[in-house]
C-alpha cells in the first residue's frame, strides 16, 4: 500500500540508506495495462518495439504524464533516485535531457539521483552536458563476464577478444565503445567518455537481467574460477566507478536466478513460457528442459538460501567483500573519482591486470595458473 511504501522509505532513511526506484518509460506491462484501449495517440504505431507499438514521446501529454510520475515518485514517497529501465528504447532521445531538467528545476533542495540504463552509450545525457548522473556500465559486465567464464556467444562476441586490454580501456574510460564499430549489431555504438568522472558509471559483475535471462539462471559463482571472481572482485571494489553487488554475490550464493513470472491471464501464462522456451531452444537448449516460468517452483529454487553467508567459505567471501568495501572507505587514493591518478597496466597473454590509483596498486590474475607481476 501506499502508507507501507512510505514508511519503508522512511525506515530506511532513518538508519541512513538511500533508496531508489527502478522506473520504467520505454513500455507498458503485458497485463494491467489498458491505456493503449482508449489513448491511441499515446502510441506510434509507426515503430515497432519488442512490447508493441512504441511510446510516442513527440506528443506534449505523453511527456508530461511520465514526467509527473517521475516527479510524484520523488515528491510523494521521498526516493533519493531514480533508475531508468533501457532508455535506448525510447524514441525521443530529446525528452530524457528534459525529464532530468524538470526534475532539477522542480526538486531544487535536494540531489535526486538519476541513472540510466542505456545500451546507446551516450555520453551527453551525463553530468556536466547532460542532467544524469551516471548509466549501468554493460560494457565492464559484458568485458569481465567473458574473461570470467570463457563465454562469447551472442552480444559477447564484441568482447571475449583481447579481454585484458578491453578491461583496461573500460577502467580507464568507462565505455568500452566510444563511437567504434559494433560487430554484433553492425552499426558504430557509443559516444567519448573519458571527460567524464568514473562516478557516472555504475559498474556490476551480476544483475538481475544477466543472471535472470539466462536458460537457468547460473550465477556467475557457478560459471568462474573462484579465484578468478575474488580478483575481478576486487577490481569491482576498488575502482572509481560505483559498484553495484547482485542479492547474494557477496557471499557466492549457490541459488539461481531464474526467471518467473505469474501472470493470472492462461493465455499470456502460456504464451510467456512457449515464448521462453522457444528463445532458448533456437540457440540449441533443450526446451523441455527450461524452467517454466509460472511454475512456483522456478520462484522458490530462486530463493536466497539465508543459512549460507555463516558457513564456510560462503562467510569467508562475505568477509573478503566486507575487508573491500572498507578499504575503499578509508583509504585516500580510492575516493579519488577522476582519471589523474589511473594506471592500469596488463599482460593480455598473462592474462594479469595491475590498477594504479596513487599510491595503491591492486594486482589481479584472472589467469588459469600462478603468474608474477610486476608491481613497481
Amino acid at each position: 500500500s501506499p502508507e507501507e511504501l512510505k514508511a519503508l522509505v522512511d525506515a530506511a532513511h532513518g538508519i541512513g540508506l538511500m533508496m531508489f526506484l527502478d522506473v520504467v518509460y520505454n513500455h507498458f506491462g503485458p497485463d494491467g495495462a489498458y491505456l493503449h484501449a482508449y489513448a491511441k495517440r499515446f502510441f506510434d504505431e509507426k515503430v515497432h518495439t519488442p512490447w508493441g507499438a512504441a511510446i510516442d514521446f513527440r506528443q506534449e501529454a505523453v511527456r508530461d504524464y511520465f514526467e509527473e510520475n517521475a516527479l510524484y515518485w520523488l515528491n510523494e514517497y521521498r526516493f533519493d533516485g531514480l533508475r531508468f529501465d533501457a532508455v535506448h528504447a525510447i524514441t525521443e532521445q530529446d525528452w530524457l535531457d528534459a525529464l532530468a531538467a524538470r526534475i532539477r528545476r522542480e526538486i531544487p533542495d535536494r540531489h535526486i539521483h538519476l541513472v540510466l540504463e542505456n545500451e546507446r552509450n551516450t555520453a551527453r545525457h551525463l553530468r556536466p552536458v547532460g542532467g544524469f548522473d551516471a548509466q549501468w556500465n554493460d560494457d565492464g559486465h559484458n568485458t569481465l563476464h567473458p574473461l570470467l567464464s570463457g563465454e562469447g556467444e551472442g552480444y559477447y562476441e564484441d568482447f571475449h577478444a583481447d579481454g585484458a586490454a578491453k578491461l583496461a580501456t573500460v577502467l580507464r574510460e568507462g565505455f568500452l565503445f566510444r563511437g567504434q564499430e559494433s560487430a554484433h549489431i553492425g552499426a558504430p555504438r557509443g559516444e567519448p567518455s573519458a571527460h567524464l568522472p568514473l562516478t557516472a558509471f555504475v559498474l556490476f559483475l551480476q544483475n538481475h537481467d544477466q543472471i535472470g535471462n539466462r536458460a537457468f539462471g547460473e550465477r556467475l559463482a557457478r560459471l568462474a574460477n573462484p579465484d578468478s571472481l575474488v580478483a575481478a572482485t576486487a577490481l569491482l571494489l576498488l575502482c572509481p566507478q560505483i559498484p553495484m553487488l547482485f542479492m547474494g554475490e557477496e557471499w557466492g550464493a549457490t541459488t539461481p536466478f531464474q526467471f518467473f513470472s505469474s501472470h493470472p491471464e492462461p493465455e499470456l501464462a502460456r504464451a510467456t513460457a512457449e515464448g521462453r522456451r522457444a528463445e532458448f531452444a533456437a540457440h540449441g537448449w533443450d526446451a523441455a528442459a527450461v524452467p517454466d516460468p509460472q511454475d512456483p517452483r522456478t520462484f522458490l529454487r530462486s530463493k536466497l538460501d539465508w543459512a549460507e553467508p555463516g558457513t564456510g567459505e560462503h562467510a569467508r567471501l562475505l568477509r573478503t567483500y566486507r575487508d573491500l568495501i572498507a578499504l575503499r572507505r578509508t583509504e585516500p587514493d580510492l575516493a579519488d573519482p577522476w582519471l589523474t591518478g589511473l594506471r592500469v597496466d596488463y599482460d593480455e597473454a598473462a592474462r594479469w591486470l595491475v590498477m594504479r590509483r596513487g599510491a595503491v596498486a591492486v594486482a589481479v590474475n584472472l589467469g588459469p595458473g600462478p603468474v608474477t607481476v610486476p608491481v613497481t
